[in-house]
C-alpha cells in the first residue's frame, strides 16, 4: 500500500469558495478512485488562499484483473444475432464462446472477457485531468493557454504516487513535485517527497499554514490574547473568522486603533464597515460593554516593525470610510423619518405590484388590523409600518444597503425625540412633548422598524414584541400574497424574491410567539386584487404547509405526520404543530404502533369491499346484530373513547386525545388476531355489512386526531 497526494496550485481562490473546493475535490478523488477499483485507507485534506490538496493514504500498487460475462443469443439463433453478438463481446468467432443451458429456454451462448487491471499511476495520470476539467466553481476563468476553466490561473501540479511524479498534463501545465510557500517569507521552490514532507517543509520553511483548522485556531488564540494584554475584548464573529481564515496562509494578528470620535456613530456603522469592508474583528471594553476605538486585523506577512505600519494604513482605510459614514449619519438626521416616505413612491416593488409606497399603504393597513390579534396596539403598529421602509431613501442606507431597518430605528427614535444611541435620553424636549404616545411607545416602534425584516434566515432571532409581529407579519404576508397574485411563485430551485425565507419567516414568528393565526384566514385579510386576480389562498396555505413541514423536519419531526394533521384542514400553525408533537409521541409507543397498524387493517377491508359493493358503509352500527364478544368490545370501546377524543380536541388537549385512542388498540387487536377474532366479511350480508359500518366507525373515530392513511409505517 502506497500513498497518493495532489496539490493544485493557482492564484488567489476566494475565501468563500475554498471550503466546499476542498470537500468537492476529496470526494472527486476518493469515487474516481474507487470507480477504478482501488480501494482508500484513509484520506485527508487542506485549502487556503492558494492551494487545494488531497492525501489518499493505503493506495494498492493497481487495480485487480476484473472478468465480465455477456450473456448471448440462443444457440441456433439467427446469423445476424450472432454476429452483432460477437461484434460486441469482442469475440473473432462463436467458438469462442461458451454454451450453457437453461432449463426453461434451453442452450444459449456466454462470452468470458478478462479486462487486465491497471496500475495506480495511470489511473491517476487520467483520473485527475478529467476531474480539473469538469470541476464546478461558482465563478472561473478561462486563462491564455487553453480551453479550461478555473476559479484563478493555474500555477503547479504536483501529483505523487509512492514517491514518484505521477506525468500528466493539465492545460499546459506539468505535473511535478516542487510545491511553492508564502509569497514573501518562503517561496520555494520545494522539491517534496509525499505528506509528511509537504506539511514539514510549508509550515517551516514554507510559512504556510495548510489546514483551515490550524489557522482558525491560531487567528482566534492570538486575536484573544493581544485584546486581553491591552485590557480589551474581542467581538465574537464566527462568520467573518471562517472568511479570514481563507485570506492568509501565515496569519498574523495586530491590534490597530482608530479616532475615539467615531464611536459616536451608531455601533452597527462601525461593525460593518470594519467586517464587510475592512475584514476586521471589532472590539469592546469589556468594563462597559461598548465598542472600544481599535481593531483587530489580520496580515498575512510577519513584519519587522511589529506591524505598526500595517496599523497605522489600515487606520487611514478605516478612519475614510467611517468618515463617509459620518456624513451619512449627519446628513439623514436633518429630516424627518417620516419626511422619506414620499420618496418611496419612486422606487418599484414589483412592475405589476406597484412601488414601495404603494407596498407600504397596504401592509400600513393590514398591520392594524393584525395588532389585535398579536396582542399589539394598532395605531402603534401603523405607525411603525408606515416608517418600516422609509430608510431605505436615506443616504446610509443607500451607502451601506445592510443597514436598511437598522438606520430605520435610529431615526425613528430622533423623530420621536429621542437620543437615536441611547433611547432613555431625551434629545428634543418639544418633539417629545408633542408626542401622541409614550417614550416606551416610541421605542416599540422604533423597535418594529429595526425587526420587520427578520428573520432574515434560519439562525436569525424571530421579533418577540407585538408591535414588532404585526409589522413582520404584514410585510411578509403582503409580499407573498402579492406574488401569488400575479402568478410568479418559486419553481424548483429557483426563488428570486426569496418567498420561500417569507414564509419560513410568517412560520417561525408565528410558532416562536405561538401566535394564534389561521393562516387562510389571515391570508385573506391582506389579499388584494392584482388586475383582474386575487391571490388562491388555498394555495398559499399549502405553500405554508411546505414550509412547515421544512421547519419540522429540521426539528426532527416526520413529514407524513404534518400531511396526516394538515388533511383535516387545520391551518392554525401551532395547533398543527401540538398535534404532530402528541400524535410522534403517541406512535412512539406500543400502543400506537399496533393501533396504526389495526387502522390500516380496517381501511385496506373497507377499500376494498367499498370498490366492490360501489358504496360506502357509513350508517349507524346495529346493536342487535352484533354476536361476537370481540365485535362487542370494539363498539363500547368507540363508543366511550370517541367522544373523550372529541372532548380533548376541542379543549386543544392533544395528549387526553391520544390517550383516548390508546383505550382502542386492546379491542380492536382482539377484534382481528384474539381468541375470538371476528370474520368481518360473514356469509350472512346484515352481519357483513354491520360489521363494515362498526369497521368505519372505528377509522372515523381515529380520524377525527389525523389523517391515519397519510402515516407511513
Amino acid at each position: 500500500m502506497a500513498e497518493l497526494f495532489l496539490e493544485i496550485f493557482c492564484e488567489e481562490i476566494p475565501a468563500r469558495m475554498q471550503a466546499k473546493a476542498e470537500r468537492d475535490l476529496k470526494d472527486a478523488i476518493l469515487k474516481g478512485l474507487k470507480e477504478a477499483g482501488l480501494g482508500v485507507e484513509k484520506t485527508t485534506s487542506m485549502s487556503g488562499p492558494r492551494r487545494l490538496a488531497v492525501a489518499c493514504l493505503g493506495v494498492p500498487a493497481g487495480s485487480d484483473d476484473v472478468t465480465e460475462e455477456r450473456k448471448g443469443p440462443k444457440v441456433g439463433a439467427p446469423e445476424q444475432a450472432v454476429a452483432g453478438f460477437l461484434r460486441g463481446a469482442g469475440l473473432s468467432s462463436i467458438d469462442e464462446a461458451e454454451v450453457r443451458s437453461d432449463p426453461k429456454k434451453g442452450d444459449f451462448y456466454v462470452a468470458k472477457r478478462t479486462i487486465p487491471g491497471r496500475a495506480t499511476p495511470d489511473i491517476v495520470a487520467a483520473l485527475v485531468p478529467a476531474i480539473m476539467q469538469n470541476f464546478h466553481w461558482p465563478k472561473s476563468m478561462r486563462t491564455g493557454r487553453g480551453e479550461m476553466r478555473w476559479v484563478r490561473p493555474l500555477q503547479r501540479i504536483v501529483c505523487l504516487f509512492d514517491g514518484a511524479i505521477v506525468p500528466f498534463e493539465v492545460d499546459g501545465i506539468a505535473s511535478g513535485n516542487e510545491v511553492e510557500g508564502h509569497r514573501v517569507h518562503g517561496r520555494g521552490p520545494y522539491a517534496i517527497g509525499g505528506l509528511d514532507e509537504y506539511v514539514t517543509t510549508l509550515a517551516g520553511q514554507g510559512h504556510v499554514l495548510l489546514t483551515r483548522a490550524s489557522r482558525r485556531e491560531k487567528i482566534e488564540a492570538d486575536a484573544r490574547a493581544i485584546c486581553a494584554n491591552a485590557g480589551l475584548e474581542l467581538v465574537e464573529d464566527k462568520g467573518l473568522l471562517e472568511e479570514v481564515v481563507g485570506l492568509a496562509e501565515w496569519p498574523v494578528v495586530i491590534l490597530g486603533d482608530m479616532d475615539p470620535a467615531f464611536l459616536e456613530l451608531p455601533q452597527e456603522v462601525i461593525q460593518l464597515s470594519m467586517r464587510t469592508h475592512q475584514k476586521y474583528f471589532a472590539v469592546r471594553d469589556p468594563k462597559t460593554g461598548d465598542l472600544a476605538p481599535n481593531f483587530v486585523v489580520v496580515a498575512n506577512i510577519d513584519a519587522t516593525d511589529g506591524g505598526k505600519a500595517i496599523a497605522a494604513g489600515n487606520r487611514k482605510v478605516l478612519s475614510a470610510r467611517l468618515e463617509d459614514g459620518r456624513f451619512f449619519w449627519e446628513n439623514d438626521k436633518k429630516s424627518k423619518l417620516g419626511a422619506f416616505i414620499p420618496k418611496l413612491g419612486k422606487i418599484t416593488f414589483k412592475e405589476e405590484l406597484g412601488t414601495l409606497l404603494d407596498k407600504t399603504e397596504r401592509v400600513h393597513a393590514l398591520a392594524r388590523e393584525l395588532a389585535p390579534k398579536v396582542g399589539a396596539d394598532p395605531d402603534l403598529a401603523g405607525v411603525a409600518a408606515k416608517l418600516a421602509k422609509a430608510d431605505l431613501v436615506s443616504e446610509m442606507v443607500y451607502e451601506f444597503p445592510e443597514l436598511q431597518g437598522v438606520m430605520g430605528r435610529y431615526y425613528a427614535l430622533a423623530e420621536a425625540g429621542l437620543n437615536p444611541l441611547n433611547p432613555s435620553e431625551v434629545a428634543d424636549e418639544a418633539v417629545a412633548k408633542a408626542r401622541p404616545y409614550s417614550a416606551e411607545a416610541a421605542i416599540q416602534v422604533a423597535d418594529a422598524v429595526r425587526d420587520h425584516y427578520k428573520p432574515q434566515g434560519p439562525s436569525d432571532a424571530v421579533p418577540t414584541e407585538p408591535v414588532s409581529i404585526a409589522v413582520a407579519l404584514a410585510d411578509k404576508l403582503d409580499t407573498l400574497v402579492g406574488f401569488w397574485a400575479i402568478d410568479e411563485k418559486p419553481t424548483g430551485s429557483k426563488d428570486p424574491f426569496a418567498l420561500r425565507r417569507a414564509a419560513l419567516g410568517v412560520v417561525r414568528i408565528v410558532l416562536e410567539n405561538e401566535v394564534r393565526l389561521p393562516i387562510r384566514e389571515t391570508t385573506q385579510l391582506g389579499n388584494f386584487k392584482v388586475g383582474d386576480s386575487f391571490a388562491d389562498v388555498n394555495q398559499l396555505a399549502s405553500f405554508f404547509a411546505d414550509r412547515l413541514k421544512q421547519y419540522l423536519r429540521d426539528q426532527g419531526q416526520r413529514h407524513d405526520l404534518i400531511d396526516a394533521v394538515f388533511a383535516l384542514g387545520e391551518d392554525d400553525l401551532v395547533l398543527i404543530v401540538n398535534r404532530v408533537e402528541a400524535l410522534a409521541a403517541f406512535l412512539d409507543s406500543e400502543d400506537g404502533v399496533n393501533l396504526l397498524a389495526g387502522y390500516k387493517r380496517a381501511a385496506n377491508i373497507l377499500r376494498a369491499e367499498e370498490k366492490k359493493d360501489k358504496r360506502a358503509f357509513d350508517v349507524a352500527v346495529d346493536e342487535t346484530q352484533l354476536e361476537a364478544k370481540a365485535e362487542i368490545a370494539l363498539f363500547k370501546a368507540i363508543s366511550e373513547n370517541a367522544a373523550a377524543a372529541k372532548t380533548a380536541l376541542e379543549n386543544e388537549n392533544f395528549a387526553a386525545a391520544m390517550s383516548a385512542l390508546a383505550n382502542l388498540r386492546a379491542p380492536v387487536d382482539a377484534f382481528f388476531d384474539g381468541p375470538d377474532s371476528v370474520m368481518v366479511n360473514a356469509d350472512e350480508a346484515a352481519v357483513r355489512e354491520n360489521r363494515l359500518n362498526l369497521l368505519n366507525l372505528m377509522r372515523e373515530a381515529i380520524g377525527t386526531v389525523a389523517d391515519f392513511s397519510k402515516i407511513e409505517g
